[in-house]
């Protein structure tokens, strides 16, 4: 790494960005100052400009107007190739990963100087296991989860040694653990004169490693504030407006079984991948069931499964609302009530290139009202659409918007909208509020809880355990393709829960799983 500058001098300053694309003002005469060393919050609402304002930094977008200044001397980035070269790297919120290559040679389209592939390869296991997130450089990215993809995208931004390196929302989808080795890793940076730019809408992370914030509402400059000095509340109402709802659960009585899993086996053709060993799971009418673990463990085989991704041969491990699902398809299970939200919003959960109305229009049926006797009914398609993005605050251009034009939070209060407003009986969903404000989180976990209170059955599948606890009647924990049993969430803990997720729930005695 350089010698870090003086802190006489910013190492950035953005003065007057302004950036406007044809149904919205993104950024507008926006000011920010990043010292050297410094630890640099942008908070913001989905949809405050956040993302685009970082991305202007790193060459990605030009803006209209205003000026950057790089160690006090004004600079024109024009690709994320010379803002590397000036010492600015960048972990995105989407990844920018090649699914049909390896771990090594993605990274190896990152950096700026030639590496042999035997000499990456050994760069890459030294420093991922030195910031605690080991990786394997010979990996394919299509075999690897959410939370392993993520952490390829910071030890790929690491290799490169920035003094200056952003990251939007890094720890969405990383364990407690991976962020608190994370936050060591960036510490030390900080420490060795390394500025950092840190978005994320986890609070409590902000008041613990940020040296100041500057809020954005709206694409403005709002305010700024030293986190450590804020509360969790204050926080909250400066980068919302207002003050933060609490989710309203109230004790319900389940009734029938929706969803049943009885002694699922399913071995995976993914070398990297993970076999599921005998999973066992009732989530009824009326219940949220969730899914606790490590990254990695299962979870992604075990949705594929549930959602009819991964064809199982006939038997009798899976029913849906008391029908057999093994052999049947995704559109199959859809028309028995089964409604499924992806932890990967853009490819799975929406096509990035189609319109709000229209990925509105892909996972409805028959039985939905926008399809009638096979034909499409483009007005009710739009119509539900328009629904959608008004029920849900949807900030976007219309039913019209491109999908990839939204921000991620509210992409995934569009698709969240669209599954819950399609009245399901059954309702699975992954990492509900990844990347999501929390205004907005709020919102979608009422949302669940309300469909829940409606009688629905719902299964989460999230490694946000405060989350869990907040929304959940019942939790268990996936570890190495098993599946613990699931335990009323008042009757065990973050800790025991955080146990468990090494694998060790063997001794589970029946009395815990009671559904009482």
């Amino acid at each position: 790494m350089n010698p870090p500058i003086s802190s006489k001098f910013p190492r950035l300053e953005l003065v007057g960005i302004t950036k406007a694309y044809p149904s919205v003002i993104a950024n507008q005469d926006v000011n920010l100052i990043v010292r050297p060393g410094e630890i640099h919050a942008v908070l913001g609402e989905n949809g405050a400009g956040k993302s685009t304002l970082m991305k202007i930094i790193y060459g990605v977008t030009k803006p209209d107007s205003g000026s950057v200044l790089w160690d006090n001397r004004e600079v024109l980035i024009e690709s994320p190739a010379q803002a590397r070269k000036i010492g600015i790297g960048m972990v995105f919120q989407h990844f920018s990963l090649f699914e049909t290559l390896t771990v090594a040679e993605n990274i190896s389209l990152a950096l700026d100087s030639a590496v042999s592939p035997a000499k990456l390869a050994q760069r890459i296991k030294e420093v991922s296991h030195e910031y605690g997130l080991p990786i394997d450089p010979h990996r394919l990215i299509h075999s690897m989860s959410v939370g392993e993809r993520q952490r390829v995208e910071i030890v790929r931004c690491l290799l490169n040694a920035p003094r200056l390196l952003i990251m939007d929302e890094p720890t969405s989808v990383l364990t407690p653990q991976a962020v608190l080795k994370l936050f060591e890793t960036l510490r030390r940076l900080a420490s060795e004169g390394c500025s950092i730019l840190y978005i994320s809408h986890k609070l409590d992370e902000i008041r613990t490693l940020c040296d100041k914030a500057t809020i954005l509402r709206g694409g403005r400059v709002t305010g700024t504030a030293i986190p450590s000095q804020e509360s969790h509340e204050s926080l909250a109402q400066l980068m919302i407006g207002r003050n933060l709802p609490e989710c309203q659960m109230a004790a319900k009585i389940p009734a029938e079984t929706r969803l049943k899993i009885q002694h699922l086996n399913l071995s995976t053709i993914d070398p990297f991948g993970v076999t599921l060993k005998n999973i066992n799971l009732e989530v009824r009418a009326g219940e949220m069931v969730g899914i606790a673990g490590i990254s990695g463990n299962g979870q992604k085989e075990l949705l594929a499964a549930l959602s009819g991704e991964q064809p199982m041969s006939k038997g009798l491990t899976t029913e849906i609302c008391g029908t057999p699902a093994d052999t049947l398809s995704s559109s199959q299970r859809r028309s028995l009530g089964l409604r499924f939200i992806p932890e990967e919003r853009l490819g799975r959960g929406a096509v990035p290139s189609m319109s709000l109305r229209l990925n509105a229009l892909l996972t409805s049926s028959e039985g939905d009202g926008l399809v009638k006797h096979g034909l499409i009914s483009y007005p009710d398609v739009r119509s539900f659409a328009q629904y959608v993005i008004a029920q849900f605050n949807v900030k976007c251009g219309g039913d019209g918007a491109l999908a990839n034009s939204l921000s991620g939070g509210n992409l995934q209060k569009f698709i969240v909208g669209r599954e819950i407003l399609l009245a399901p009986k059954v309702m699975i969903v992954a990492q509900p509020t990844w990347g999501v404000d929390v205004g907005a989180a709020q919102l979608i976990r009422q949302a669940l809880i309300d469909l829940r209170n409606q009688d629905v059955a719902v299964l989460v599948v999230s490694e946000e355990l405060e989350e869990l606890f907040m929304i959940c009647d019942r939790i268990a924990v996936i570890a190495d393709g098993r599946l613990s049993p699931a335990v009323p969430a008042s009757q065990t803990s973050v800790e025991k829960i955080g146990l468990w997720m090494s694998g060790e729930f063997n001794d589970v005695h029946a009395e815990e799983v009671s559904h009482a």
